[in-house]
């Protein structure tokens, strides 16, 4: 899907965002009937409201669009992409807009035209908008394929997002950009120490064998590895998932997805650095072959793992991956993965959760969260929980019981895999439950945006 911003066009319709706390001013400012008319129609630039107002020709001239005061807006972001759905097709340019909410509202408005018309035609914002001034549109058009991009991927159901269609996905996206994409499948993964990918994945038909994917981009710079969640679809193992707890699983690839779009991103933007993007992409499904409750498995850094449950397998084949890439020591090792439920529990769907021990990386995201309008939380890597992942007959449990601290157990889980060097996890849900402003319901990318905003203070660049 393409969203682009539209050519300079002296005809576009002019939309005014106006501050509530400023509607007075700017009717003051008015010829007379647009003043009478918006107040007529009890417009006063409350939050979300919008006005179109008639020229003589009785054609639309103009668009008031509502912006709230500056309370009502910390309640949300992406304010203008509900204007944005809700007009006609036509070209806009917007007025009255503060410079430094320009970049974000322009997103907003580039994403409130994605749809995923994979399977049947689905409505979305036809209105054309003239980037404002001031903002780096080819940079937010990038973003915007780069988010497209991972929600297309989550948006796809299993039956069409398997293992091999993820590296196909892959494959593709290191063609358009000249880079280089090795695999290794089913039992090569073996022969090449992966052993805890293959467990995973094993028990899938041979069409949906288990994989690992290698991209790498770029010949100088420090490196950066983004290492994504790839379980294609998730039954749980013979843990079984209820009905309920499979209903979503198709987005369980959903780290997958987000380490693809920012890779789209940070490639198509040229950054001075050097990108590896491994993704373990595996399904998780049940046969005679299946691993088992009460299995140790030993992981490609030598460590032992008890399986305590099926269905906290994202660890297993991340921590295969993040063995791997700690062995060429990059400057910075990303994870990104829907992992746990507990993060939703605690920091709900909006909220991505992050852990990291670097205080610069950690001031570089909170910084640039806030900047791009993508929300991300640091929660800790607790160290006196690290009892609680060791279960004494293997180095490691994969599923602690007692239900506490479920997304710090993880990423400590995480930490033991990834190496000396510097590290950040992400614990993403991937997903929309509801429409909001540029974000219907479905897969979305969480924490990409921050991140790709703070790579420059974090690696230096």
């Amino acid at each position: 899907m393409t969203l682009k911003f539209a050519p300079a066009d002296a005809d576009a319709i002019p939309v005014h965002v106006i501050d509530q706390d400023e509607f007075d001013d700017w009717a003051a400012g008015q010829p007379d009937f647009n003043a009478r008319f918006a107040r007529s129609a009890g417009f006063t630039g409350a939050a979300g409201s919008t006005l179109r107002i008639p020229g003589p020709d009785g054609a639309m001239a103009m668009v008031l669009a509502g912006y709230g005061t500056a309370q009502t807006r910390a309640r949300g972001r992406f304010h203008l992409a509900t204007v944005a759905s809700g007009l006609p097709k036509g070209t806009y340019r917007l007025e009255g807009l503060p410079p430094d909410r320009a970049a974000q509202e322009a997103l907003g408005w580039l994403l409130a035209g994605y749809s995923f018309n994979r399977y049947r035609e689905q409505s979305a914002s036809k209105a054309a908008l003239i980037a404002p001034d001031g903002v780096e549109s080819s940079r937010l058009e990038t973003i915007a394929a780069g988010e497209a991009l991972t929600r297309d991927l989550i948006n796809t159901p299993a039956s069409d997002m398997g293992p091999a269609d993820l590296e196909a996905a892959c494959m593709s996206l290191a063609k358009d950009f000249a880079a280089e994409c090795a695999v290794t499948r089913g039992a090569d993964l073996l022969d090449a120490n992966f052993p805890m990918i293959h467990a995973v994945g094993r028990a899938a038909s041979p069409d949906r064998a288990p994989r690992l994917l290698d991209m790498q981009w770029g010949d100088a710079g420090p490196t950066l590895t983004l290492v994504g969640k790839g379980v294609c679809f998730d039954t749980g193992g013979l843990d079984i998932k209820p009905a309920t707890g499979m209903a979503l699983m198709k987005k369980d690839m959903g780290g997958a997805a987000t380490v693809l779009g920012l890779a789209r991103m940070i490639m198509a933007l040229d950054l001075p650095l050097r990108l590896r993007v491994l993704i373990p992409a595996v399904e998780n499904a049940i046969s005679g072959d299946a691993f088992r409750p009460g299995d140790i498995l030993t992981a490609r850094n030598g460590m032992t793992v008890e399986v305590n449950n099926t269905d906290a397998e994202g660890r297993l084949v991340l921590a295969d991956a993040l063995a791997f890439a700690g062995e060429d020591e990059p400057a910075l090792t990303v994870s990104m993965a829907t992992l746990t439920g507990a993060a939703r529990v605690a920091l709900g769907p909006d909220l991505a959760p992050y852990y990291t021990d670097d205080t610069d990386v950690a001031y570089a995201l909170e910084r640039a969260a806030e900047r791009v309008a993508d929300p991300v939380w640091r929660l800790p890597f607790h160290t006196p929980y690290e009892a609680m992942i060791e279960p004494g007959i293997a180095d490691l449990d994969n599923a602690p019981k007692g239900g506490f601290a479920g997304s710090i157990t993880a990423a400590l889980f995480l930490r033991r895999f990834a190496g000396e060097g510097r590290y950040a996890h992400f614990d993403i849900y991937g997903w929309t439950p509801a429409d909001a402003p540029a974000r219907p319901k479905g897969g979305v990318g969480m924490g990409a945006r921050a991140l790709l905003d703070a790579l420059p203070g974090a690696l230096g660049l």
